[in-house]
């Protein structure tokens, strides 16, 4: 008798045929993964699952125990335990109180708020040995943090299913590699689990069996030790994933953006790097390294305490996010859903947001103009819409991600700050994101990708800079690193030999 069984599941919102037919089988004491591109029905699936949505037919069987529909409480009393990738978290609790939030530690009547604080920094210890004082806000941490307290909070409550959607999008390896070692030790406790990732690195490694989705229906269900990861893309995508890293070919022009000596205290440290036009240079580094405080930073939201930005040969005074946006800086942020795009807004208007001034004359907003423009774009960018006034929350996180960045084309900005543009991103939508970045330089703009994806990194950069404890520990051009040098330089492993690696010629 399996532990989870969903069975002929169909799901339409509106016009739109989320699930078609979907099962799913996990079987007790396994890791079943769980793939497919943005918009294949993973998300409605487990929302199913969750009790969020009710499936118009089909059925779910929890331990043999069948039901048409299930509320979010039932799944709950039922053992199942969700690691959802939005870290919903509330941003005002501190450590403790998240952590035990619906199932507060008491002294008779009264929180017992002490205990709470030592339970909490024991837990996360004893689980990713991280240091996290209990009495810190979750708004004061980072996203990494954020998403090992979450799972802390599931593990806590001794789940017989585990559903991790997407729990590495936001972890460094390091705590990647400790997290697949915690769910093959509960899976050896006879846990069972459900593990869904776009990275299908992951999958190969951990799961014992994986289904495919496509379409809103499941399309196989393989073993990884048998089938290759490139198999496993393919059954995804229903084509050849002939070139994962689309790299265009571009001659590099005179620097566009030039830093020189910026500091922020305890964040960063004499930072030096330019930017040519036509160019991709990535950016890496561990949590605390000051790559996020630099990227805030170039977009005006931190203000550095000493060095200089140049843009096109201007210096710029970067006091907000308003005065980079007018001198020609975009950002397109990793936390997507609050910071990259309104999900409250339609396509149309989040794609047009940040160039109302190319739609509009003399204070009035052509509609017209408008609607020609997010057509076009929703057509180049093949996002995956019902129409231009669909709201974005609609939208799957890839497509919400082509929104996020497509909204700056309108704008048609001379740099793009891009903090992990395919976080959550599946393996067909990657490709074509890495297609729109070539397509920024082929037109002279000048990008700045910073990512925890070494391999991707690697593939779409001109040249990669690291950095390390505030510093840029190493540089290396396209085809002269791989990612175990990397992460060596991030981590510090080779600080000693990274003035060697540093000289590299810019002409």
């Amino acid at each position: 008798m399996p532990a989870l069984h969903l069975q002929h599941l169909h799901k339409r919102f509106g016009a739109t045929l989320a699930l078609d037919d979907a099962s799913l089988k996990v079987e007790r004491g396994s890791i079943h993964g769980l793939v497919g591109e943005n918009g294949a029905g993973k998300s409605t699936l487990i929302k199913i699952l969750a009790g969020i949505h009710k499936a118009d037919a089909g059925q779910v069987s929890i331990g043999g125990q069948s039901y048409a529909a299930l509320s979010p409480r039932q799944v709950d009393a039922l053992g199942v335990q969700f690691i959802h990738q939005e870290r919903l978290l509330p941003a005002s609790f501190t450590v403790g109180e998240a952590l035990f939030f619906g199932h507060e530690l008491r002294r008779g009547p009264f929180v017992d708020r002490r205990r709470q604080q030592r339970e909490a920094e024991r837990l996360l210890a004893e689980y990713f040995d991280l240091q996290l004082p209990a009495g810190a806000l979750v708004s004061e941490l980072s996203s990494a943090e954020r998403q090992v307290l979450q799972i802390t909070r599931a593990l806590i409550r001794q789940p017989k299913i585990l559903v991790f959607d997407e729990p590495s999008v936001a972890l460094v390896k390091r705590e990647v590699d400790q997290l697949l070692r915690i769910v093959k030790r509960l899976r050896d406790q006879g846990l069972s689990i459900l593990y869904i990732s776009h990275y299908l690195q992951e999958i190969d490694s951990l799961c014992d069996e994986v289904t495919v989705l496509r379409n809103g229906r499941d399309v196989a269900v393989v073993q990884p030790r048998h089938t290759s990861s490139a198999e496993i893309a393919r059954l995804m995508v229903n084509r050849e994933v002939q070139e994962m890293y689309p790299k265009a070919k571009v001659a590099l022009g005179a620097p566009l953006l030039q830093v020189r000596g910026l500091s922020l205290a305890r964040r960063y440290r004499q930072i030096d790097l330019d930017v040519r036009r036509g160019e991709i240079v990535g950016l890496t580094g561990l949590v605390g390294s000051g790559a996020k405080e630099l990227f805030k930073t170039l977009f005006g939201v931190e203000r550095a305490d000493s060095g200089s930005v140049h843009l096109d040969g201007r210096l710029l005074r970067l006091r907000s996010p308003g005065q980079a946006i007018a001198a020609g800086i975009a950002l397109v942020p990793e936390e997507r859903r609050s910071q990259g795009v309104s999900p409250v807004l339609s396509v149309l208007e989040n794609l047009t947001l940040a160039g109302l001034g190319r739609f509009s004359r003399w204070g009035l907003l052509s509609r017209r103009k408008e609607q020609a423009e997010s057509l076009r774009l929703i057509d180049e960018l093949a996002i995956k819409a019902p129409g231009p006034q669909a709201a974005v929350s609609q939208l799957s996180g890839g497509n919400q991600q082509k929104v996020a960045l497509g909204k700056w084309l309108s704008r048609r900005s001379a740099v793009y700050l891009l903090d992990e543009p395919c976080v959550g991103v599946d393996v067909g939508a990657k490709v074509e994101i890495y297609r729109l970045i070539g397509r920024l330089v082929e037109e002279g703009a000048a990008v700045l990708v910073l990512s925890s994806d070494l391999p991707e990194l690697l593939g779409i950069s001109d040249r990669i800079l690291v950095l390390h404890r505030g510093e840029i520990a190493a540089e290396f051009r396209a085809g002269e690193a791989d990612s175990d040098q990397l992460l060596a330089c991030a981590t510090g492993a080779v600080a000693a030999a990274a003035s060697n690696v540093r000289e590299v010629e810019h002409a």
